[in-house]
């Protein structure tokens, strides 16, 4: 039985702060551990879905399974050379990005171009955080 935090139980202090065990459903939406997209929220019983389907579920297991072979370790992220150099373009694109902000904030600009070449950042940071 998990008391409430707001109310001590006769025998002492609550169990979340006392229990090294204790894990708190974390806030925010959870990623696919192979895709990196939300995963839509499950029930509040049992574990956390860790992938947004069964594909990137199978081709995860794929991957362990291979990477198992190969002796190349579990955390390491495989790219192929297509992959690599889109990551690489996305990536100077954004550096691209922050140097104009950096040399119109240099050169006193306003307001409006400020906004406009903020939003250019935004959108290259987040097409270079996706990696597949």
């Amino acid at each position: 039985m998990v008391r409430s935090a707001s109310r001590p139980g006769p025998a002492g202090p609550d169990l979340e702060q006392t229990s090294p065990s204790f894990t708190s459903r974390r806030e925010g939406p959870q990623r696919c551990l192979w895709c990196g997209r939300e995963v839509a929220p499950g029930s509040t019983v049992g574990r956390r879905r860790r992938y947004c389907g069964q594909s990137c579920r199978q081709r995860a297991y794929e991957n362990r399974s291979a990477l198992q072979r190969t002796g190349i370790p579990e955390d390491a992220v495989v790219l192929s050379a297509d992959e690599r150099d889109s990551l690489s373009d996305r990536l100077f694109q954004m550096r691209c990005a922050a140097e104009d902000v950096s040399t119109a904030l240099a050169e006193r600009a306003g307001p409006s171009e400020l906004s406009i070449l903020v939003e250019v950042l935004l959108t290259a940071a987040r097409e270079a955080e996706v990696l597949r």
